[in-house]
């Protein structure tokens, strides 16, 4: 089996013409956006004249259905509010031509996704989520962005579906991503081979205060949100010393103020609390001293503090068969140049893995930087994992 290098590099840029955007290869294609809905249709046509029957599920996830039992391969399509043009993207082009070559060589089968929502704009990979059954259609429904539009809105738009895909119908899961951080890039690396995905939680939380004139209020009766937000962030940062490790993340990503003017002491401020790591144990003691934290803060500088909507995943392994052919094909197309590592990201993976074995393979990501317009990836980098994805699915054949 032998993927076209050059037209998966082509199917690759077109992809990024839908939603682009900003400085160099940035793409603004969010989940349910005209950009997004245009590139769902544009795959659909490449499903179909690759042999791939298309096929849109209720949450608008693509999937591209080999007969039979298959091999399925793909990732998200959909894009951060700034994001860059692999992220995900690749995933999915990679799935495409590997699903043509197998075709070419006649055989093995091999079906492709593209998962709705991957980047959370409602949610934590939602439309993965949901087809996994780890998050309900009608729960899903009732999310919303933080412009405040629901899910069910957002999907009302995308073209109707029938049902699920059945999982039963795969054998297993491989997704290829960019690794969205600085270790195979600062190591002159080619590929990584990915042994566990991290888990992650991540909620809303809202500190209710006093709204007040800011000229005329004295600091000392004050009960100002944003400053329970400030003595929140600097609380957490050092009571999590003795109990994160090097490898812990915690990110407060979006924050909301009301009335949001100059001149307003803020009566309200919900932000976003998410943060990841390889142990459970250890995402629910972070739990616990973030809930802690903030009760604390809200009693000492006289506000209200309420908790939202816990949403997560747990970490994942990968399937030990998975995982071991793509190293035997790194070794073969990308000798003394490849890794196994972790993943620090969150990916549709995790959910997958609910029915089915799934592995990751990444390629470099230039500087390590994701999530931004200057994300970036060489070329010769992006067929060098084309080739171990599409050697890994020759060997399972």
């Amino acid at each position: 089996m032998i993927p076209n290098s050059t037209r998966f590099l082509s199917d690759l840029h077109e992809l990024r013409q839908f939603g682009a955007a900003g400085v160099g290869k940035g793409v603004v294609r969010p989940a349910y956006s005209a950009a997004d809905i245009a590139a769902r249709a544009w795959l659909a046509g490449k499903f179909e004249e690759a042999g791939l029957p298309p096929h849109y599920d209720p949450m608008g996830s693509l999937f591209g259905l080999a007969d039979g039992p298959s091999i399925l391969l793909g990732s998200h399509s959909d894009t951060q509010p700034e994001g860059g043009w692999l992220d995900g993207a690749l995933g999915v082009i990679a799935a495409l031509e590997v699903a043509r070559a197998a075709k070419e060589a006649g055989g093995p089968a091999v079906s492709v996704v593209s998962f709705q929502d991957e980047e959370g704009r409602f949610g934590v990979t939602t439309g993965s989520a949901v087809w996994s059954g780890s998050l309900s259609l009608e729960d899903a429904d009732k999310l919303t962005d933080r412009d405040g539009a629901t899910l069910a809105e957002a999907r009302a738009a995308m073209p109707t579906a029938s049902a699920f895909v059945d999982p039963s119908r795969f054998t297993g899961f491989i997704e290829m991503h960019i690794e969205q951080g600085p270790w195979l890039d600062e190591a002159g690396e080619a590929v990584g081979v990915v042994t566990d995905i991290v888990g992650i939680r991540d909620m809303r939380i809202t500190f209710e205060g006093e709204q007040n004139h800011a000229g005329t209020t004295p600091m000392h009766l004050r009960r100002d949100a944003f400053q329970a937000l400030g003595a929140f962030n600097a609380a957490i940062n050092e009571r999590f010393r003795n109990v994160v490790t090097p490898q812990t993340v915690w990110t407060i990503g979006h924050v909301k103020l009301h009335p949001d003017a100059h001149s307003i002491v803020p009566g309200s401020a919900t932000f976003s609390m998410q943060w990841r790591d390889r142990d459970s144990t250890r995402l629910a003691r972070m739990e616990e001293v973030i809930r802690e934290a903030a009760t604390q803060v809200a009693r000492e500088q006289g506000v209200r503090v309420s908790f939202g909507q816990m949403l997560g995943l747990e970490p994942v392994q990968m399937d030990a068969k998975l995982r071991g052919v793509l190293e035997e094909s790194a070794e073969q197309s990308a000798a003394r140049s490849w890794r196994k590592m972790p993943s620090g990201a969150l990916h549709d993976a995790t959910n997958v893995s609910r029915h089915m074995p799934v592995a990751m393979l990444f390629v470099p990501s230039i500087n390590g930087i994701s999530h931004a317009f200057e994300e970036d990836t060489s070329e010769a980098d992006l067929i060098t994992g084309l080739e171990v994805l599409a050697g890994a699915v020759a060997q399972l054949g």
